[in-house]
């Protein structure tokens, strides 16, 4: 069986670290970003990352460059889709954006491709109704960052035909991921658990229980986590997580509200690592504690 052809719609964050993970492991992966200044500078930071992860990896300049070239930036999401196997969506966390570029990518797309949203919480039984073919609709939720989590949360919406899940399990084996299966629920495993444990660190912080980097120092030598929830939740996205919690209190209750201190971050732009500060100030050598008050 050939290499599967991926497409990855949206070259935020986590969508550069799929199309990463994508061409280092072997795959032709077209890419798309609608807006063309972003698209430019996110092809010149995958670059980057991929000759930082060839240096460290020991790879030549020779063969970091034809993984990159693997890499094509696509004008649009017809040309980015018109060859793949495998599509996933990786763009900002709402419904109505989320519905529309899939359906668009749906009608450009093989027939035969497998349709994804690397969506961390919503429902993809709703965005497989809205994408009009739920059958090879499905999740494929990656970690921040995806080359370096192992785990692939496969999201399985209610008319995911058993073939998709399949094939699923089939392209995380080929980029070197440990898949899980779950049934599409709110939060899914992975977001409902990770976003309890970090709303919890949260209102400690919040209440003056404990300093942030002394909570998430409590996690990883008391717990083994090798990464406290709160440098998770600023890897994630401050408001990102602030998303996430607002969708988890509606549809599962109040111990998901978001608390204080995370609307007051979020407005205040401290939106996490991707800007440079959240719960910490994020430096060459590392994070940083920030005050937050």
């Amino acid at each position: 069986m050939d290499p599967p052809v991926v497409c990855v719609l949206g070259l935020g964050t986590m969508g550069q670290g799929i199309a990463l993970v994508s061409a280092l492991s072997g795959l032709e992966t077209h890419v798309f970003e609608v807006n063309p200044a972003l698209a430019k500078s996110a092809h010149s930071a995958i670059l980057s990352k991929l000759f930082r992860i060839g240096e460290r990896e020991k790879r030549t300049a020779e063969e970091t460059k034809a993984i990159g070239e693997r890499i094509i930036v696509e004008p649009n999401v017809e040309a980015a889709c018109a060859r793949a196997d495998v599509v996933i969506e990786a763009i900002v966390e709402s419904f109505a954006p989320k519905a529309a570029l899939l359906a668009q990518a749906t009608r450009a797309a093989p027939a035969s491709a497998l349709l994804a949203s690397n969506t961390s919480g919503l429902s993809i039984s709703e965005l497989g109704r809205r994408v009009g073919e739920p059958e090879r609709f499905l999740g494929l939720h990656f970690f921040n960052p995806p080359t370096a989590m192992e785990l692939l949360e496969i999201v399985v919406g209610e008319k995911t035909a058993q073939e998709s899940v399949e094939r699923a399990l089939r392209f995380a084996r080929v980029i070197g991921k440990t898949p899980i299966v779950v049934r599409d629920s709110p939060g899914f495993a992975t977001s409902r658990l990770g976003a309890l444990l970090g709303v919890e660190a949260m209102r400690m912080v919040e209440e003056r229980i404990a300093s942030a980097a002394d909570i998430d120092r409590a996690m990883e030598l008391g717990y083994r986590h090798p990464m406290g929830p709160l440098k998770v939740s600023d890897l994630v996205g401050l408001d990102v997580r602030l998303a996430i919690l607002e969708h988890l209190t509606r549809e599962l209750g109040a111990r998901f509200e978001p608390p204080a201190i995370l609307r007051t971050l979020v407005a205040r732009g401290r939106l996490g690592k991707k800007v440079g500060v959240g719960f910490y100030r994020w430096t060459d050598g590392g994070p940083v504690p920030e005050p937050w008050d």
